[in-house]
């Protein structure tokens, strides 16, 4: 059973840090495509940043440059380092982890930048 757990959300003044985590049990994180994504109310829940299991990396426009996906796979664990956040970026985060054509979601994790 695969299940993954956020942490690391919080509330933070405009152009701070954070570094989300995602802990995954029931699936081998560096095999998978594991992703974060991020909704806001009324809209749909968008891609902020995804790394394959060969180590291919991918942004939203919005979050290059200032968003790093990162995995450790010893200890099932991926990543999302955030810099120089705005208040657009303000919504609950979501880890996600793709086997085959099913996603798997976490609970979610709010992040709230102050301008």
């Amino acid at each position: 059973q695969v299940q993954l757990v956020e942490s690391g959300g919080g509330l933070v003044q405009a152009g701070g840090s954070l570094r989300l985590s995602c802990a995954a049990s029931g699936v081998i994180t560096r095999t998978v495509t594991m992703g974060w994504y991020r909704q806001t109310p009324g809209k749909q829940r968008e891609l902020v940043a995804a790394m394959t299991s060969g180590g291919i990396t991918n942004y939203a426009d919005s979050v290059k440059g200032r968003f790093t996906v990162s995995r450790d796979s010893a200890k099932k664990t991926v990543y999302l380092e955030m810099n120089t956040l705005k208040p657009d970026d303000t919504a609950v985060y979501y880890c996600d982890a793709r086997i085959r054509t099913t996603d798997y979601w976490g609970q979610g994790t709010q992040v709230t930048v102050s301008s």
